[in-house]
């Protein structure tokens, strides 16, 4: 019995010593617990936040937790705008602003760190954090607010700002440094906070180092009327445009060699065939890498696949001398033959086709394409409505609305991007504004937030709401 006893107490023990060495080759860390997602707080400064009759040079903030600037010269604003920017430094728990520049009397002073006080272990943002301080009596509370479109495209754009200036002369937009600016958000909103009351003139410009309408392929917009910053000042649409492109940068064309490894200076084209089938909406177009000149072309012929020439054709050269548009009312499942003796298409230098070439191609199928019945609500006709499509930023094709409704039969299908056009002076185009002797404010086209999404041999319709 005692031998018994002695093995049970025995295994009792080994059981334990077991369960203790399973539960240290196990052993769980602590839990950080959860994840801070809160931004810095700031807890006091110096001089305190909203201080009245001071024009400090050193102002010191102290945060809740560690905290680091990023990207601080291109978020900062200081409103109203001063000739030196700050020299704003983080460390630990404490940023300092030193002011270089002498300030305004009697006039209420806010600094905007938009994204770039974050604290330093989860990087969370203390978004648009502004600290504020008057060198008088009072604090400026006024405020303006708005948003800012793209005339042409209906879109925003969030790297654009919104410029006051005190002087009412056109001049200043060119000349002087703003007295405030604001940025303006992903959606196109912006808000401007502490203004002194008065008269403003408002401008849009690119963020650039010069905020000035110094260049007029820039983006611009303009507030028509002088705006009068009360107690019941109202908020704004603004719309920017571009009164001149910049011009494209000629693009070198690759040098094409010969078998021999001379350069080939042969005329050569690009046909608009998609795997030798035209489209039925469009014409056939060759698009030629120099400009060139039909020197006969009547030898340029289209014929059915006897070789039989057809009539009602038509040959348009473009104002680029480059692309050769062969127009014709296609039919659907037709085979033709383009011919195209060697002679009849020179270049300025003289230089003709390789060889006398002929393009074989057939027309595709109705069933290929879609048909699209739009029906719109809340269409003002009077404002001369123009429907676009665009596909990847490129205008497909633009269509002029005299009622509620487009109906097609025959549409390509894809993705589409549909806006809008007003067109005020009823040329087909957009018209962008002016800033010169005559204002004019461009031409607003109405982004419509849907893509259109035409399915191939499918009734696609759908109700537009604006």
């Amino acid at each position: 019995m005692n031998a018994l006893k002695k093995i049970l107490l025995s295994l009792l023990i080994f059981g334990s010593i077991s369960s203790m060495m399973s539960s240290c080759a196990n052993i769980i860390p602590p839990s950080g617990g959860p994840r801070d997602s809160l931004p810095p707080r700031l807890l006091f400064a110096v001089p305190r936040d909203s201080a009245l009759n001071t024009a400090p040079r050193l102002i010191t903030m102290n945060f809740d937790e560690y905290v680091t600037l990023q990207n601080i010269n291109e978020n900062l604003i200081v409103s109203p705008t001063i000739p030196n920017m700050p020299q704003v430094d983080a460390r630990l728990r404490i940023v300092t602003v030193r002011i270089k520049d002498s300030l305004d009397p009697n006039t209420t002073y806010s600094i905007n760190f938009g994204t770039a006080l974050r604290d330093i272990n989860e990087s969370n943002i203390l978004k648009d954090f502004r600290y504020v301080f008057s060198t008088g009596k009072t604090i400026d509370n006024y405020s303006y607010s708005g948003k800012v479109f793209l005339a042409e495209k209906g879109k925003t754009d969030s790297t654009l700002i919104v410029i006051l200036h005190k002087n009412l002369h056109d001049s200043a937009i060119v000349k002087e440094r703003p007295r405030y600016y604001t940025r303006i958000n992903g959606k196109g909103e912006f808000q401007f906070t502490n203004l002194s009351a008065g008269s403003y003139r408002v401008y849009v410009l690119p963020n650039d180092y010069t905020k000035k309408y110094d260049d007029s392929t820039k983006l611009f917009a303009f507030r028509s009327d002088t705006l009068l910053v009360s107690d019941t000042t109202g908020s704004d649409t603004l719309y920017a445009y571009q009164e001149f492109k910049e011009k494209p940068k000629p693009v070198k064309q690759p040098v094409v060699l010969d078998k021999s490894g001379k350069e080939d200076k042969r005329l050569r084209y690009i046909s608009s065939l998609e795997g030798a089938q035209q489209d039925l909406l469009s014409s056939l177009k060759l698009d030629f890498k120099k400009p060139i000149r039909l020197a006969d072309s009547a030898k340029i012929v289209l014929t059915d696949s006897n070789y039989r020439p057809l009539s009602g054709y038509k040959l348009i050269l473009d104002t680029t001398n480059t692309v050769l548009s062969i127009s014709y009312p296609w039919k659907e499942q037709q085979y033709f033959r383009l011919l195209l003796p060697k002679e009849s298409i020179t270049d300025t230098t003289g230089t003709t086709l390789p060889k006398t070439d002929t393009l074989r191609f057939s027309t595709k199928r109705e069933s290929d394409y879609g048909s699209i019945q739009l029906r719109f609500s809340r269409l003002n006709l009077s404002r001369n409505p123009v429907l676009q499509f665009f596909q990847s930023d490129n205008l497909v094709e633009s269509v002029p609305l005299n009622s509620f409704e487009l109906t097609r039969k025959l549409f390509r299908q894809g993705s589409y991007e549909m806006r809008i056009l007003y067109d005020t002076n009823k040329n087909g185009i957009w018209d962008p504004g002016s800033f010169g002797k005559v204002k004019k404010q461009p031409e607003v086209v109405q982004l419509i937030g849907k893509p259109l999404n035409v399915k191939a041999n499918w009734d696609n319709e759908v109700r537009i709401e604006l």
